[in-house]
């Protein structure tokens, strides 16, 4: 007597994305739990009445400005990964890559972020290009972003006379500066992803791939496509520097425009750095270290770092959480043939 399956390979299909939502579901709110246990447990050692003192300082209109901010940054960022969709020859619309962009954001706190690549997906579903084809849009937006922060971060520095009150400011900018460059020079990408590939010796098809991708670098390379990249990377990143220095001064903490943004741009590329989901962990973390530094006390440091991360990366996965089933359900019923 054989025994067979009750499952048949359409229920096995249908239970993978169900196994994925809550596995990003349970990635997302462990660590949204790690967050606020870090900071609740901080604001305890300080004392909670001076810490709620502190929120209770803002009005719902101010925090409704520092979300306009971070939607600035958002829709600046959107515009450019439009242009360098119309770049690549994509034939999408705003409405598109607007819909990919925002959609990706629920995919933030993925080690390295590497589960934003669902815009790919997407992409594929939409227009039957292959992801392989697509891959150069993801290199160059990330770039830009690393660019972008990196101007920023030496231009505040140098400005608000920082130099040694940010302990790794230079190196950090000159490390996303670095990698900028990197990632937006075909033939210098393609001879580090060479010599990647002759010292590990593995996985050739996949190396293979990125050296193709990198060689599609070269339809972004005008000086025109770059110069409006890095305005609207520049702007957006501004925008959110801009909330920081406001909220400060909410707080009664001002130490100055540029100061605030340099502290804000190197926790966010500190974060980022360390490779973490999110740079959860560690942009909260710097970024209490360079206000104590500053002479802001814990119970200004704390909220601050707390409202600041919620008004921006935590917005941002709202937003992601909330177009990420609209952007899903258009792909499918909008698929194409591959091309």
């Amino acid at each position: 007597m054989t025994m067979t399956s009750s499952s048949t390979p359409n229920d096995t299909a249908a239970r993978k994305p169900l196994s994925r939502r809550l596995r990003d579901t349970a990635l997302i709110g462990g660590l949204l739990a790690m967050f606020l246990v870090g900071l609740i447990g901080l604001a305890a050692a300080t004392g909670w009445e001076e810490t709620m003192a502190q929120i209770r300082k803002l009005t719902w209109a101010e925090v409704l400005i520092l979300l306009a901010l971070s939607m600035v940054n958002y829709l600046f960022r959107g515009l450019r990964w439009h242009m360098f969709a119309r770049c690549l020859g994509l034939p999408t619309t705003l409405g598109q890559d607007i819909r990919h962009f925002f959609g990706g954001f629920a995919m933030s706190v993925t080690p390295g972020r590497v589960g934003e690549l669902i815009r790919m997906r997407w992409l594929k579903r939409e227009t039957g290009w292959s992801v392989e084809r697509t891959a150069p849009l993801v290199l160059v937006d990330r770039a830009s972003d690393l660019a972008a922060m990196a101007v920023i971060l030496g231009a505040a520095a140098l400005l608000a006379g920082m130099g040694t009150g940010i302990p790794g400011a230079g190196i950090v900018a000159v490390l996303a500066l670095g990698a900028a460059i990197i990632a937006t020079r075909p033939a210098l990408l393609s001879g580090c992803v060479t010599l990647a590939y002759r010292a590990l010796g593995v996985w050739p098809r996949l190396f293979a791939k990125v050296r193709g991708a990198a060689r599609s670098l070269r339809l972004f390379g005008s000086p025109r496509i770059l110069s409006a990249a890095a305005l609207l990377g520049v702007i957006g990143w501004l925008a959110e520097g801009y909330a920081f220095h406001l909220l400060l001064m909410w707080m009664g903490a001002d130490i100055g425009f540029w100061s605030a943004v340099a502290i804000f741009t190197f926790s966010t590329l500190a974060g980022g750095l360390t490779g973490a989901p999110g740079g959860v962990g560690g942009a909260e973390a710097a970024m209490i270290a360079l206000l104590g530094l500053q002479g802001i006390p814990l119970e200004v440091s704390i909220p601050a770092t707390a409202i600041i991360r919620v008004t921006t990366l935590w917005f941002a996965i709202g937003l992601g959480l909330l177009t990420f089933p609209i952007a899903e359900r258009i792909s499918k019923t909008h698929q194409r043939a591959p091309v």
